[in-house]
């Protein structure tokens, strides 16, 4: 896999969690612990795209 499609791969799977974020923050019956591990998840990857776009 080259470097740009594994990027791409990488911010694709940065917005799905965005969009899982935003929905689980509407929903009034979320695990606040789930939300944290999906906010988590999305600064992982939100690193490596900055890691790897040095």
């Amino acid at each position: 896999m080259s470097l740009s499609s594994h990027l791409t791969e990488l911010k694709r799977k940065h917005e799905n969690l965005s969009s899982e974020v935003e929905q689980a923050q509407r929903s009034p019956s979320i695990d606040d612990l789930h939300l944290v591990n999906l906010k988590k998840q999305k600064l992982k990857l939100k690193e490596e795209i900055e890691r790897l776009s040095v």
